[in-house]
């Protein structure tokens, strides 16, 4: 296997085969579709910075742009074997990347490690021969990783926000939810999504239905970190009442998403970890579709 420090991934570097260039588009659509959606509690979006004072949507472009060529650069990785201490190195060059391109904001830390697991298991999968879609992928990202991320969640340095949180209130965090196999993407996101979009027809909608179905369920540490145990149950039951309610299957569903972005700014809550979650829905349902492939 090619030394660690040959195969990481930088900003010049260019990457190859055409399974790896068309997951690592993909995932980059799945980022860019979750930043430009508007109508998302607390969230940095179209309409504004939500909840955040230091990041625009203009940060999120930025950010995206220096990790166009991580994601590709991944998926080989996956597809030569590369290991989790491989994969990581190459997610902590794309970290000093955004944060070069952002003046130093974290857009998406969490999508670096995300997506970029999955991308890997993609990698891996499409090197093998072996049929690719959204459950083969998760459960290789569970296979390969599951055990060390999880032995991680117990015994690693708090060196995260999510991380302290997770502790401190004892939920589960990003590397529980990617060790696990992305439950909360594939049983929440995935048929919210699919489910709006078979309702409605409308993209947009169909992403802030998930979103909204994502809040209400996932113990999302973002918001944990911002407001605490009581601030993440307050998210929780906002975005529960606007599924409740129907959700953005009813004709009124911008007024009430507008207003609990409005009640989600207004107690400075953001929901990054289920925007992140979010991301992953999108990219999981490319997978199913077939649409990473085009």
């Amino acid at each position: 296997m090619t030394p660690a420090h040959n195969r990481r991934w930088h900003a010049a570097e260019v990457v190859g085969s055409e399974p790896s260039s068309s997951i690592g588009r993909e995932a980059v659509r799945a980022l860019y579709r979750e930043a430009a959606l508007d109508m998302k509690p607390g969230l940095v979006g179209p309409a504004g910075s939500g909840a955040h004072r230091d990041m625009t949507l203009s940060t999120f472009y930025r950010s995206l742009f220096a990790l166009r060529g991580y994601f590709p650069a991944i998926a080989s990785l996956g597809a030569a074997g590369a290991s989790l201490a491989e994969l990581r190195e190459s997610g902590r060059a794309a970290e000093a990347a955004m944060l070069r391109a952002t003046g130093g904001v974290n857009t998406h830390r969490g999508a670096i490690f995300h997506l970029g697991l999955l991308c890997a298991a993609v990698g891996a999968l499409a090197a093998r021969g072996a049929q690719v879609d959204a459950r083969r992928a998760c459960a290789w990202v569970r296979g390969a990783h599951g055990a060390t991320l999880r032995a991680e969640s117990r015994a690693a340095p708090a060196t995260s926000h999510g991380l302290v949180v997770a502790r401190a209130l004892g939920i589960a965090g990003a590397r529980a939810e990617a060790a696990a196999g992305y439950p909360a993407a594939r049983r929440i996101g995935l048929p919210a999504l699919r489910n709006a979009l078979a309702v409605t027809g409308d993209h947009e909608r169909a992403g802030v239905h998930a979103l909204f179905a994502l809040v209400a369920r996932v113990d999302d540490s973002n918001l944990a970190w911002r407001g605490g145990r009581e601030g993440l149950a307050w998210a929780q039951s906002c975005a529960r009442r606007f599924v409740e309610e129907g959700g953005a299957l009813t004709p009124d569903w911008r007024a009430r998403a507008a207003a609990a972005h409005r009640a989600f700014v207004a107690r400075r809550l953001s929901p990054g970890g289920s925007a992140d979650l979010l991301a992953v829905t999108f990219l999981l349902d490319a997978l199913d579709s077939g649409a990473w492939r085009r």
